[in-house]
């Protein structure tokens, strides 16, 4: 008997967490979508999937999401974490309010499904998770302070979970995405580009779907770059 594939995608409504959802769904995998706007509900129901209109900021509208998918598949093999916008500015004008924001964006965002989904995981033999990070993570940028911190952060959760779900078949791994084509375009950062241009949503989706196949099975713990160049981090 051939086993459906379950995949849950927070915020994913536009930009990469959809496009990751529209991957996903085209190769086969059933889809359950978490988005403030309604539009990862729509995008969902369109592939025959479910969704939640709520936030990956709320435990609530999380666990909505997981019982949906459990409800109607009985089993969840890959979490894809993406995120919004946290706030920015001059790293000392930043408020502890809007230092609380960019945790709760950056970094509870993930911790808060992947605790419900770990569980789920381990208990039937083996699942995937893909955080959608950034690829200033590791090379600090002063344009995106609050990302840059909590990220950094969420590399090292990666690692430790990694640590601690690797024997129970459960791989968590990080994408590091640089300027991708769902920000708004400049010249300047186009610029800054060795390969001279913007990222795709598609190739972030991609890379994705490859940490969630059976290809990278032996890939858990990582920060993959999918920059174009633009880091120089070894």
């Amino acid at each position: 008997m051939t086993v459906e594939k379950v995949a849950l995608i927070t915020a994913g409504g536009s930009g990469m967490g959809a496009a990751a959802a529209r991957k996903l769904a085209h190769d086969g995998y059933r889809i359950a979508v978490l988005s403030s706007s309604g539009k990862g509900e729509a995008l969902a129901k369109e592939f025959g999937g479910v969704g939640v209109t709520g936030s990956n900021q709320s435990n609530d509208d999380v666990r909505r999401l997981v019982d949906l998918a459990m409800e109607r598949w009985g089993r969840i093999d890959a979490l894809v974490n993406s995120a919004g916008h946290g706030p920015r500015g001059p790293v000392l004008d930043i408020s502890d309010e809007d230092w609380h924001k960019g945790m709760e964006v950056y970094f509870l965002g993930a911790v808060r499904p992947t605790r419900l989904v770990a569980p789920i995981m381990a208990a039937q033999g083996g699942g995937t998770i893909v955080n959608i990070s950034t690829a200033w993570a590791f090379e600090p940028s002063e344009m995106f302070p609050t990302s840059a911190v909590f990220r950094a952060g969420l590399a090292s959760f990666t690692k430790i979970f990694a640590d601690t779900y690797a024997a129970k078949n459960v791989r968590m791994n990080n994408v590091l995405p640089g300027w991708i084509d769902s920000l708004p375009a400049t010249d300047e950062r186009r610029g800054s580009v060795p390969m001279g241009r913007y990222g795709k949503a598609e190739e972030i989706a991609a890379t994705v779907a490859f940490l969630l196949s059976d290809g990278a099975g032996y890939i858990t713990g990582q920060n993959i770059r999918v920059d174009g160049g633009i880091t120089r981090a070894v």
